[in-house]
């Protein structure tokens, strides 16, 4: 039964094993803890109570008016399942008292995020893919 929960109380890096299927470079899930609990809200869910990571998101944010996803990730095996519009639903439940939540995502996401609400903005980044150790 996959279990969803607000902030990251119980979770260590091994928890977090199989994220990130495809980058050029991933976090260590020390780093990927890390951010999770820098982050303003980090909504997770897990294969049981006790069980590893299935999925999570993680919002940036001012508090005020304005928020960030950054990352939502679901381990290819959990994939399928709802799992990922869930956290998505529930980080945006966090984030209600916001005025703008913003996410960026590959060309080929957009039907994902629109069929959950969200809508294309015009966008720009810079990657340092080397902060990463890749």
């Amino acid at each position: 039964m996959i279990l969803y929960a607000v902030g990251t109380a119980g979770l260590v890096p091994a928890d977090l094993a199989g994220f990130f299927a495809g980058w050029p470079a991933a976090p260590t899930p020390e780093q990927h803890l890390a951010v999770l609990d820098g982050s303003y809200r980090a909504v997770i869910a897990r294969d049981g109570e006790d069980g590893p990571a299935a999925g999570f998101v993680n919002l940036i944010s001012d508090g005020v008016l304005t928020g960030f996803i950054p990352w939502l990730e679901v381990r290819p095996e959990y994939q399928g399942r709802g799992i990922g519009q869930e956290l998505v639903r529930l980080v945006l439940a966090e984030a209600a008292h916001l005025y703008s939540v913003d996410l960026v995502c590959d060309a080929g996401l957009k039907p994902y995020y629109e069929k959950l609400g969200l809508f294309a903005l015009t966008g720009m980044a810079h990657r340092n893919r080397g902060a990463l150790g890749g």
